[in-house]
């Protein structure tokens, strides 16, 4: 504030005698502008020496208001630049305070050799310096024009301090003015032209120290200048080299102008130039501004790519884009940290905006696929992955915006996640579909409710880190009538939100089924329909990630409830069957004994068969097991008992008085169980034996 409020009172005080500068411009402009641009500067200079040094003892001794704004405007990290390069450097053992007409020639000759060079590159007055660049043709002297030009800075603070009123006053500050206006056109030039030595890609990766140059120096030591570029070429690659020269250059013209009051014209050159190649960067990156509207309108696939190339752009963007165009400010306008932060906030400012404005737009979207939730975890799991950068490249507190846009979008996405998994309960108690009559196969909702779960597991640290800490929200009860214990189902999880939330969607689904059985009009038809559900269920779990979020136990309980539904359906549609037969087969019987044991076998077999085979089970695993199960149980004592029978009764003929099924017919009964509307030549041969079966119960 202090140092702006030196440069106002400067540029007021000159202002104040605008008349002295109409004077002087009219009367001696023309004749000393010829003079000074022929003038030898060697030799002014060398006859000044000593009055130099004794004005530099003085300024020493009584620090001058010019001094004082030096420090205030800029206080260089190298040696600033006290003569020029024509002139050694003062001896500090004068102390002899210079008279009044040495101290005018000291300001004289710093005004003339100041305006010989401006003058040289000034546009409108040379056509040397309206076609050739003054950095780009020869940075020495292009060091010396600013080594110059903060020399008059000097000057100009000295004279207002000592003459207010004085005429070169005027001068000096009209060249101050051309000065900044070529220096103006020479930043803007050089970040035009090397926009490929700018690239964030390269700024990125380079070291801080790398970008400091000769021209970051404030003393002009040409030797030096060259021995540290040379140094620094051996350190980086040729295009890193170029890279760090340009900064440097960037650097030197932005500080000469910040520090002379004309930091607004050098941020405002700075600032349009880089903001469209950042915005542009963000636009290659395939993001573009969207409105809600046109979102909406896309189909879901075209949404979708649009949502895989910005996981993509996004880490391009953070690390690269905006990290590289970080360090870029902070580089060239090194010399204010206010000045850096502005720049910085200003240039990212939108693309910023657009960046982190596009997920939001997926979220808020009408359309909700399936498949919506992973794209969102997906998002999710880049900015929080991205997120300790993001707070790093955005620090400033001119970038709260961009911070705060980024934070509220990982909220944004957390929430639309958790929203999601009670919009999946919501839709699997709202399932209306009911079983295809005398179907037992698995119902299409357990396949896409658990390869939807599964899919989800397989994000579970991401949904882990989601749901921490999230409060239980109200849930519907269950319904009463589900066959399996809910408490059991919850207190097998492993202890996560996460897992609870994972365990209580197969159980809303487990209920589901439970109560879509209930339209089944055989009892065991649905607990053939239960079981075959439950154990896809289960199997997907083993199979998949979901083992690792439910856990083991969860696992044993309903393999163990598969068990138990699978002998329940035993008991109910082959109960008879199993009780027809007797506890010991290999015990002898009579006649009349045998006779009405095989009868009732008979009767209940063909009861049994004619019912369950009419049922359809699609999964061959389940199918098999099943049929094994119920044949490990009958034909075993079947064969015993019908061995029995044969070795006491002998002949054949009386042995078709009691029996219809042989052993080897009851196991080919049970191998093609399940299988109604799959063979005609079987339906026919079970319609033979069972015409045969209804022939002996009229005979009996």
């Amino acid at each position: 504030m202090e140092k702006s409020n030196h440069h106002i009172h400067l540029r007021n005080t000159i202002a104040s005698f605008s008349w002295h500068a109409t004077l002087y411009i009219s009367l001696h402009l023309p004749l000393q502008a010829h003079t000074y641009s022929h003038c030898k500067l060697p030799l002014i200079k060398k006859t000044n020496t000593l009055q130099e040094k004794k004005w530099h003892n003085y300024t020493q001794k009584t620090p001058s208001c010019a001094a004082k704004m030096r420090t205030i405007c800029w206080e260089p990290k190298t040696q600033s630049f006290a003569f020029s390069r024509h002139t050694s450097a003062p001896s500090s053992s004068l102390s002899t305070t210079p008279s009044t007409s040495t101290k005018e020639n000291m300001v004289s000759t710093s005004i003339e050799e100041a305006e010989a060079l401006i003058l040289k590159w000034d546009p409108e007055t040379s056509a040397y310096g309206r076609v050739t660049s003054l950095f780009y043709n020869d940075k020495a002297e292009a060091m010396h024009y600013i080594h110059c030009v903060n020399q008059l800075q000097k000057t100009m603070h000295a004279l207002l301090a000592e003459n207010p009123s004085s005429r070169k006053l005027v001068l000096a500050q009209k060249l101050m003015q051309m000065a900044m206006k070529r220096l103006q056109k020479e930043f803007y030039q050089m970040l035009s032209m090397s926009r490929a030595h700018l690239d964030p890609e390269s700024v990125s990766a380079r070291s801080s120290t790398t970008s400091r140059s000769s021209f970051c120096s404030d003393s002009f030591d040409e030797g030096t200048a060259e021995d540290d570029v040379r140094d620094t070429g051996d350190c980086i690659s040729e295009v890193e080299r170029v890279s760090s020269e340009t900064v440097a250059v960037l650097k030197s013209i932005a500080d000469c102008m910040v520090s002379n009051g004309y930091g607004k014209e050098c941020v405002n050159v700075y600032t349009t130039m880089r903001k469209s190649i950042v915005d542009e960067g963000v636009y290659r990156l395939s993001v573009e501004e969207l409105s809600a509207s046109k979102v909406n309108k896309m189909d879901w696939e075209v949404l979708e790519l649009k949502i895989k190339g910005w996981l993509e752009a996004v880490k391009i963007a953070v690390r690269t884009l905006f990290a590289g165009e970080r360090t870029l400010c902070d580089q060239v306008f090194g010399a204010s940290q206010s000045i850096a932060e502005a720049c910085f906030a200003e240039i990212s400012r939108s693309g910023a905006a657009v960046l982190f404005g596009f997920p939001d737009l997926v979220v808020r979207t009408k359309k909700s696929p399936p498949e919506k939730i992973f794209r969102i975890i997906d998002m999710y799991a880049a900015m929080a992955s991205l997120w300790p950068e993001i707070e790093s490249v955005f620090s400033y507190d001119s970038t709260t915006a961009s911070r705060s846009q980024a934070y509220a979008l990982l909220l944004r996405l957390s929430e639309s996640v958790q929203t999601s998994f009670f919009e999946i309960e919501t839709a699997i108690q709202k399932d209306s579909s009911k079983p295809v009559s005398k179907f037992a196969g698995v119902h299409p909702l357990t396949v896409q409710v658990m390869n939807h779960l599964s899919t989800l597991a397989d994000y579970s640290n991401v949904l882990s880190e989601i749901f921490l800490d999230v409060p239980q929200p109200s849930r519907s009860p269950l319904p009463e009538s589900y066959l399996y214990s809910p408490r059991s189902d919850n207190s097998t999880t492993t202890g996560t939100e996460f897992s609870v939330q994972m365990a209580r969607l197969i159980l809303v689904l487990l209920c589901k089924i439970d109560g879509k059985s209930r339209h089944c009009k055989e009892v065991s038809l649905s607990y053939l329909f239960l079981t075959n559900n439950l154990r896809h269920v289960v199997a997907k779990v083993r199979t998949s990630n979901l083992l690792y979020v439910v856990g083991d136990d969860w696992v044993l309980n309903h393999e163990a409830k598969v068990k138990q539904l699978m002998t329940s359906y035993e008991r109910v549609a082959w109960g008879k069957v199993l009780s027809s037969l007797p506890e010991n087969p290999a015990a002898e019987m009579s006649p009349a004994e045998a006779r009405v044991m095989f009868g009732n076998f008979n009767l209940e077999f063909e009861k049994a068969y004619r019912k369950e085979n009419a049922f359809t089970i699609l999964e061959q695993e389940f199918r098999e097991e099943t049929k094994a199960s119920l044949a490990r149980k009958i034909s075993p004592i079947y064969r015993e008992m019908y061995e029995t029978l044969r070795n006491s009764v002998g002949s054949a003929r009386e042995m078709r008085e009691y029996v219809i099924f042989t052993p080897e017919d009851v196991e080919n009964y049970m191998l093609n169980l399940f299988s109604a509307g799959r063979s005609s030549s079987i339906t026919e041969e079970n319609s033979s034996f069972f015409v045969r079966k209804k022939f002996c119960k009229k005979c009996k």
